[in-house]
């Protein structure tokens, strides 16, 4: 690569570490110069990262420059490049939205430094070229969010719930610190790329044993389920909305979706473990219906959106979990992104909704809302149920084929045209049911939008495909490394459809199959349960509450048998 790029690497996290020094330093009786010499650095950060992808697009494909420093070091490769656009532009987005947001708030210049830190520590971690420095920055980034969370010192709910989140982190940092010692003492070297080279040449390796390489991916994975929020571990997540609303926002920047970027970034090391790859799509597969199912029994909406992240970070894990590795990274930025966009527009939306519901009274919301019968044109069933099933499959198979014919062939890859065949057919469905004078230009308008979002999904998935990982030979090593039994995996995917069809038609059929029964029967108080599940969140919280007040009180007991007190 190009002169220019070593020293512009060094400046990615070096600049929103200077802004960190600065903006306290500047704000001396005028906390807006804080503001302004932070989102100025921010803005040469986001400028920086910019510029470097400009120069891993144009370097010879694989090329990767490190720049050392004794032991430690940095190191630009398409991964690294990718997540330091996302993070330095989220970051510059959160930095000018807060300028007016937190003007009132005490601690101005405190809190500006605080998020220049954060963009540092994770432009640090994404860039670490060795175990040491990724280490490093991966506990930084735990310890910066228990103060950005704790920022309002005056609300004790946003001290208790930063506290938690902090504990949790650092249960996820422990196997990640394991695994990193684990890996230096099996193979003798700190280097990722050396590392990983080898892994590949000694995938079974046995220290004592235990094989180094399926413990240690084992251990990275458990500190990315623990970081990404993946169940049970995921209680802190929807608890972190107390902080201020530009955290929230910055978490979707390399925290909370840290755990897509240690797959990809250990992922040389997971093709050698299928069976984590296998642990990581169940675990990813249930925090993604947990998290969902939640998010829509939410009454508070920053509390629904840190639940639609909980299930939307099951499904980047469920990928990583199929072999699609870079589909997880696009996950990731494409959610970061919006998801962002979201909690930002969140208070906009509170304060809209306080002064009108904003529902119109038109056709859907009296189907609705007042449950009123409308004169409408249905579409014939039989007709529909074709449309639903048939049009999504035919949209995602040719779409996939037009980019790589050979996509049909890996089981991820199966698997993933499985879930964007639910979907797809889940928006025909749903749009079948609503009333409407003309279905068939609803229909129309739904199948062109389908089209255009899929055709544009999958070139752009390619490409980043291609971006990320250039060989074709490790492509096919992460999906191959996640395949199952045939078997099993075709008599998985009729139990799935099955049970999804079913789901379909007592939805269809819900008000005349009465799924709250009757008070006094066992059906309703088999609904009443179902009720309290949901809106106790699962109990996950009660057993954790219980489970710490169970180790306080033996504690005391010990203390008191020990005469410590």
């Amino acid at each position: 690569m190009d002169q220019w790029v070593e020293p512009c690497l060094v400046l990615l996290p070096g600049l929103p570490a200077l802004s960190a020094a600065l903006a306290p330093l500047t704000a001396a009786g005028r906390p807006l110069r804080a503001a302004r010499v932070s989102i100025g650095l921010t803005t040469a950060t986001f400028a920086v990262a910019l510029a470097l992808l400009a120069a891993v697009l144009r370097a010879p494909q694989g090329s990767v420059t490190l720049v050392q420093f004794g032991p430690a070091g940095l190191m630009l490769d398409p991964l690294a490049v990718a997540m330091a656009v996302l993070v330095a532009g989220i970051s510059l987005i959160v930095h000018v939205y807060a300028k007016r947001y937190m003007a009132d708030e005490p601690g101005y210049a405190r809190f500006f430094a605080l998020l220049d830190a954060m963009t540092a520590v994770i432009l640090l971690m994404v860039t670490a070229s060795d175990l040491v420095v990724l280490l490093a920055a991966w506990f930084l980034v735990g310890v910066l969010l228990y103060f950005l969370l704790g920022f309002d010192t005056t609300r004790e709910a946003s001290g208790r719930y930063a506290f938690w989140t902090f504990l949790t982190f650092r249960v996820g940092d422990l196997p990640l610190v394991a695994a990193a010692l684990l890996l230096w003492h099996g193979y003798g070297t700190l280097q990722l790329p050396e590392l990983f080279a080898r892994v590949a040449a000694q995938p079974h390796l046995a220290v004592g044993g235990v094989p180094v390489a399926a413990t240690a991916a084992l251990l990275v994975a458990l500190a990315a389920f623990a970081r990404s929020a993946q169940f049970p571990l995921h209680t802190w997540l929807p608890y972190t909305m107390d902080g201020p609303t530009p955290v929230s926002a910055l978490m979707h920047a390399g925290i909370v979706n840290a755990g897509g970027f240690l797959f990809n970034r250990f992922a040389p090391l997971f093709i050698h473990t299928p069976d984590v790859l296998h642990l990581a799509f169940v675990v990813g597969l249930v925090t993604a219906l947990i998290g969902s199912a939640l998010m829509l029994t939410q009454n508070d909406i920053k509390k629904s959106l840190g639940y639609s992240t909980m299930g939307q970070m099951g499904f980047m894990i469920m990928e990583c979990g199929l072999g699609a590795f870079s589909l997880a990274i696009y996950h990731l930025i494409a959610h970061g992104l919006f998801k962002a966009t979201l909690f930002l527009g969140s208070g906009n939306v509170i304060g809209d909704t306080r002064k009108d519901d904003g529902v119109p009274a038109d056709d859907i919301y009296t189907f609705v809302v007042e449950r009123r019968p409308l004169r409408a044109v249905k579409v014939p069933w039989l007709l529909a149920a074709l449309i639903t099933v048939l049009v999504p499959a035919v949209v995602l198979g040719l779409s996939h084929w037009l980019v790589a014919a050979d996509f049909f062939h890996k089981q991820g890859a199966v698997v993933l045209l499985f879930f964007g065949w639910v979907t797809g057919a889940q928006v025909f469905f749903a749009i079948h049911k609503l009333p409407s004078e003309n279905p068939w230009r609803s229909l129309t308008f739904v199948l062109l939008s389908f089209v255009i979002v899929v055709i544009g999904y999958t070139v752009i998935a390619h490409a980043f495909e291609m971006f990320l990982y250039p060989d074709p030979v490790m492509r096919d090593a992460t999906y191959a490394a996640a395949g199952i039994n045939l078997l099993v995996f075709d008599l998985l995917i009729v139990a799935v459809t099955v049970a999804l069809v079913g789901a379909w038609l007592v939805t269809f059929y819900a008000q005349s199959l009465d799924l709250e029964g009757r008070p006094g029967t066992l059906w309703h108080a088999v609904y009443l349960n179902l009720y309290a599940l949901f809106s106790r969140e699962f109990y996950v919280s009660d057993v954790y509450l219980r489970l710490s007040r169970a180790a306080v009180d033996s504690a005391k007991r010990v203390n008191v048998a020990l005469r410590w007190m």
